[in-house]
């Protein structure tokens, strides 16, 4: 049998010794308050990104409707399309608290001739203080509505007390009747 050609000695390489010496306990210090820096500053910065990425006001819809006059939809964040819905911020809302009749598929005459007064009441209502937008609120039909206020004033109740729009109910009123 013929000798192995792996050395199975292990080699001895001598040099000089290194001592491992202990950190200092200001370095240790100033490590931790560095750490501890850097460390408030990415999570600041982790919180101030995300606010701008995903915050929202909500009032900021608010300021704009206040802002830009309410007209025809023909362009333009905030318009009225019928007696009981507006677009605010380019939103579309059903206004909660009233049921207008509409100007565009109508009944009779006189329905047709309420709603175009409907439009016209509301718009100028809408443009002649600051409009805010509440909570969402479902309607007797079950479909989500919006408070609606100008000056602090419920579109809404304004409407029906003006006999330009009536209160909700579960039926759809007959404008007709009358």
């Amino acid at each position: 049998m013929r000798p192995s050609r792996i050395r199975r000695d292990p080699l001895l390489v001598q040099g000089p010794e290194k001592k491992v010496e202990p950190p200092s306990p200001e370095r240790d210090i100033w490590l931790g308050v560095a750490g501890v820096v850097l460390f408030a500053m990415a999570v600041v910065t982790v919180t101030v990104g995300l606010s701008v990425i995903t915050g929202r006001d909500d009032g900021a819809a608010a300021e704009r409707a206040s802002v830009e006059r309410f007209g025809s939809c023909e362009g333009g964040p905030n318009c009225v399309i019928d007696g009981d819905t507006i677009r605010i911020a380019g939103e579309t809302v059903d206004i909660a608290g009233m049921v207008a009749p509409d100007f565009r598929s109508t009944q009779c005459p006189e329905e047709k001739l309420r709603g175009v007064e409907a439009v016209q009441r509301l718009t100028a209502f809408l443009n002649s203080g600051s409009v805010t937008s509440g909570g969402d609120v479902r309607g007797p039909d079950g479909q989500p509505r919006r408070k609606i206020a100008v000056d602090g004033r419920d579109v809404g109740a304004a409407m029906v007390k003006a006999g330009l729009a009536r209160e909700p109910t579960s039926t759809p009123p007959d404008w007709c009747a009358e």
